[in-house]
């Protein structure tokens, strides 16, 4: 799910960080995000902006994207773990369904 977010913190470094980001994916206690021009570290600690909400995230991994100055990085959810995006997400848990198919 894209969605546009303001990632905000300090990094290793303290260093402060602000700039618009995207989530590529989502999860009730964690995300993906593309666009990220800040050089970050994994256990950096961002707080995330989505509409009025503010969510804790640690990063978890950092991939530089091949041709650019752009990363995306991993975050995990600080804190409560659920409805953090105020967004009803699909149950992370269900089977895939292809993965049951039998074939005849």
């Amino acid at each position: 799910m894209v969605l546009p977010v303001r990632i905000s913190g300090k990094d290793s470094a303290n260093n402060p960080v602000n700039e618009l980001a995207h989530t590529l994916d989502i999860t009730p206690n964690g995300a993906r995000l593309g666009a990220i021009r800040h050089v970050l570290k994994t256990g950096d600690k961002l707080t995330l902006q989505y509409r009025q909400r503010r969510i804790q995230f640690r990063v978890v991994w950092v991939k530089p994207m091949e041709g650019t100055r752009e990363y995306q990085v991993g975050l995990e959810g600080l804190g409560s773990v659920g409805e953090n995006w105020g967004l009803e997400l699909p149950e992370s848990n269900l089977a895939d369904e292809y993965q049951n198919s039998t074939s005849s």
